[in-house]
């Protein structure tokens, strides 16, 4: 369930994003507002899709890890592997503004989950700067005929297999949402079940597989930039995609509904994400190039950062917490059976 979840989710994604773009240019739309808008959304869309289903399915855990876990893939995997295959760096100013522009709103967020649940309103001002900034970066683009704005135009005329009518455009985006729509009903439901089969709570599922899986199109991405020396779009790439993650998908889903922040999340994974942007941010700032060997390093710290979810350095699981109603004995009981390789510490 969660691999054919991930090939509708990725199938899904590409349809809506092709036909939206046809549609969008035969309406007459400039190219840089089709860029900022339809293909920025577009290819978020699976990680919209599925948090907005892990909401009203009624595991939130999965949302914010699903938008924690692919910030800090982004930065430590999608950055780190095309690094190794050719050193990156960024030269556009206006990257680099964005790149700061990313950091304070990661700082901003992390804050925020400090309250323990993103209400209603705060989602609504998220994306209200989500609005804010896609406006600035439209009138930005167009006036100072950055390049920028010229990347984003590349960008758009190589999406290519493109439908050539309006009903066609149409049929493209209504198969692509409806990809969207049962690829994440199956990914959240083969993760809920993994999670539960595996002894790990929702959480770390989405923090993880359900992360790097919608974090896929990224560095599929950044790894063909890499491949043509293109460092500003890989570099773009992660920016962008974090700024949305934050501002659009988990403005949007806590709109819908409000997202409690797990205990989790406070303690260990968003301090991962800040230290993440910590250690790219001063690099994208100075215009200096994300090197091999720092490439392997991010890399690497990805590779232990999931490892540490599995191996509870992150928490405890979630199967505990759903057992405190229970008597102290069967509580202890259902510790050592759902946690392999504790039963010793927990019965010391």
């Amino acid at each position: 369930m969660v691999a054919g979840g991930l090939v509708l989710l990725l199938i899904g994604g590409d349809a809506l994003v092709r036909g939206a773009v046809t549609l969008a240019q035969r309406l007459a739309v400039p190219p840089l507002v089709v860029g900022l808008t339809v293909v920025a959304f577009g290819t978020s869309s699976p990680e919209l899709v599925v948090s907005l289903d892990a909401v009203l399915s009624g595991v939130p855990e999965i949302a914010i890890g699903n938008v924690v876990g692919s910030n800090i893939a982004n930065i430590l995997l999608v950055l780190g592997v095309p690094a190794m295959i050719f050193p990156i760096a960024c030269d556009v100013e206006a990257i680099r503004r964005d790149g700061a522009i990313m950091f304070a709103v990661t700082v901003g967020f992390v804050a925020l989950c400090w309250s323990g649940q993103v209400l209603n309103w705060q989602g609504a001002v998220m994306t209200s700067l989500l609005c804010g900034y896609l406006t600035w970066s439209y009138f930005s683009g167009r006036a100072n005929h950055d390049s920028t704005a010229e990347t984003i135009v590349d960008e758009i005329e190589g999406i290519a297999t493109r439908p050539h009518s309006t009903w066609l455009s149409l049929t493209f985006i209504l198969a692509g949402i409806a990809g969207l729509i049962y690829g994440s009903d199956l990914l959240i439901q083969g993760a809920t079940a993994l999670a539960m089969a595996a002894g790990v709570s929702e959480t770390t599922i989405g923090l993880s597989l359900v992360a790097l899986g919608t974090s896929l199109p990224e560095l599929a991405t950044s790894l063909v930039a890499a491949i043509r020396r293109h460092g500003d779009v890989a570099i773009g790439n992660v920016v962008g995609s974090n700024l949305f993650n934050i501002l659009g998908i988990m403005g949007i889903t806590s709109m819908v509904a409000e997202i409690p922040i797990p205990d989790q999340i406070i303690s260990y994974d968003l301090w991962i994400m800040l230290s993440a942007s910590i250690l790219v941010t001063p690099l994208v700032l100075c215009g200096r190039p994300i090197s091999r060997r720092y490439g392997a390093f991010l890399t690497l710290a990805y590779v232990i950062y999931v490892l540490s979810l599995y191996h509870g350095l992150s928490e405890t699981p979630k199967s505990q917490v759903k057992q405190s109603s229970q008597p102290a004995s069967e509580i202890q009981s259902a510790q050592i059976l759902s946690i392999p390789g504790k039963s010793i510490a927990l019965l010391r």
